[in-house]
């Protein structure tokens, strides 16, 4: 049945195995923990999916080893002297409580958040994402019509949404565009590298040699733009 997920293990690795209605295999090794995922058409056999995953092992491995080596990050409380990273810039965050009345302002080097008396850490975090989100809107806005324009490929709509695992979406079907709220915190042409490459599945649904031809066509250091996005701050 769709959206019925099992756990295989192949060469020792636990790998969950997702049937879906699509028409390739995909495979990630999901932060932090390296959690190895297979999306699988509903009516692909076990058997192929494991020759599919045998045939990537090498690439798995390799994944996971990159997700042990990073430090990991400590969890966020908002506070004052923690690090926020806005445009892949470095800000010391500040603290003023302030009424009812809620803002987040960047002043040289320091994002000063005002919020009231007792706000919890979820609240807080709520409230400096949906700055993110507002910030990802206005250079989206921008720069996705410069990226449509430049390579003739469109989408229908684009929205923003926080994901944990993944930087961009589409739907091929609609071509639909989803940005994660989280591209705020990284170097503006890591935001280039996502719509580029959200744009490029409106065309082509893998990540296929076509798929790798257009990007090197639009943008040849793609690659080296990728590593940065995944770099931990």
């Amino acid at each position: 049945m769709p959206g019925i997920a099992k756990e295989i293990y192949v060469s020792g690795i636990c790998i969950e195995v997702r049937k879906k209605k699509i028409k390739n295999l995909y495979l990630s090794v999901k932060p932090p923990d390296g959690k190895v995922v297979i999306s699988a058409p509903c009516r692909i056999s076990d058997r192929l999916v494991e020759e599919f995953a045998k045939e990537r092992m090498e690439w798995i491995l390799r994944q996971k080893r990159r997700l042990e080596q990073m430090p990991q990050q400590a969890e966020r409380q908002y506070l004052p002297g923690e690090d926020l990273y806005i445009w892949g810039k470095r800000y010391t965050l500040a603290w003023q409580e302030w009424g009812n009345q809620n803002s987040f302002v960047l002043d040289d080097d320091k994002a000063v958040l005002c919020m009231r008396s007792g706000s919890t850490v979820k609240q807080r975090e709520a409230y400096i994402r949906e700055q993110y989100r507002a910030m990802l809107k206005e250079e989206t806005a921008r720069l996705l019509p410069e990226w449509e324009a430049r390579t003739g490929l469109h989408c229908s709509s684009w929205h923003t949404k926080y994901m944990k695992t993944r930087w961009g979406t589409c739907n091929t079907a609609k071509k639909r565009l989803w940005f994660n709220v989280q591209l705020a915190e990284k170097p503006l042409e890591c935001l280039e590298y996502v719509i580029l490459h959200e744009l490029a599945h409106t065309k082509i649904g893998n990540h296929g040699k076509e798929f790798a031809a257009l990007m090197d066509r639009y943008m040849p250091e793609w690659r080296e733009v990728k590593k940065r996005l995944n770099e931990r701050q």
